[in-house]
């Protein structure tokens, strides 16, 4: 077996355990952080059930930000919905046999990437050429749009351009999986995806893509608007007055 694949598979594993360690810690850390005052944005719902079809729209529709600016709505929300389709679509390469669903998924994937690659476009434009934007925009926001892009790129580049041996990928990743390491094709386009992938894992659970699971623990959206019926205490506000 090649030493590409050795040092593939230890950066993957190290990439994988980086990131679901760093994006733990941090889920547990919002999970922490007390909701001292009750800040639900208006109008919001006055009961749970209602709070969670918010969530749910939120999460799927992206409303709040449709209400605020279509533009960035349109491009961010094909992204992440194409990118959720690309996801999906690469499962083969980790279940065996293929399930049904997924199968039926290839074409409609291969559409999301070209999809995604527009969204991200259309993201990454607006940072240079809306004025506000290009202004607050730093160093850390467009080396996630182009290392995001370059994943798309590439992907890509093995389907139309350079292909791949993706039997022998689907064996290296299953072995993966198995502790039961497998070669991996020795292949220029796909030594460039997978390292942009592991640099995506790394840095994942420290940058701004934080926002993904940073939503579930929005105040303003996952509070209930009930201050008139019932007093809003922290737990830590909670502790304090029982200790009096």
């Amino acid at each position: 077996m090649s030493t590409a694949s050795y040092l593939f598979a230890a950066v993957l594993y190290a990439a994988t355990a980086v990131f679901v360690a760093g994006l733990g810690r941090k889920i547990v850390q919002y999970a922490r952080v007390s909701a001292p005052l009750k800040i639900p944005t208006s109008p919001a719902p006055t009961t749970r059930t209602g709070v969670g079809l918010r969530m749910a729209r939120e999460i799927v529709l992206f409303e709040s930000l449709f209400q605020a600016n279509l533009w960035i709505w349109l491009f961010g929300w094909l992204f992440h919905a194409a990118l959720v389709l690309v996801l999906l679509r690469h499962l083969r390469y980790f279940v065996e046999p293929v399930w049904t669903w997924v199968v039926w998924l290839q074409p409609v994937g291969i559409l999301a990437a070209l999809v995604m690659v527009a969204g991200l476009a259309g993201l990454w434009a607006r940072r240079f050429l809306v004025e506000r934007i290009r202004y607050i925009s730093t160093p850390s926001d467009h080396l996630m749009l182009a290392l995001l892009l370059l994943i798309a790129a590439s992907g890509l580049t093995m389907k139309f351009i350079a292909h791949t041996d993706i039997v022998a990928v689907k064996t290296f990743f299953l072995g993966l999986m198995r502790f039961d390491l497998q070669p991996l094709p020795a292949d220029p386009a796909l030594y460039v995806h997978l390292a942009l992938v592991s640099a995506l894992l790394f840095v994942f659970p420290f940058s701004k893509l934080l926002h993904a699971p940073g939503l579930l623990f929005s105040p303003t959206r996952n509070q209930v608007d009930d201050s008139r019926q019932s007093r809003h205490l922290a737990p830590w506000a909670a502790r304090l007055e029982t200790e009096r």
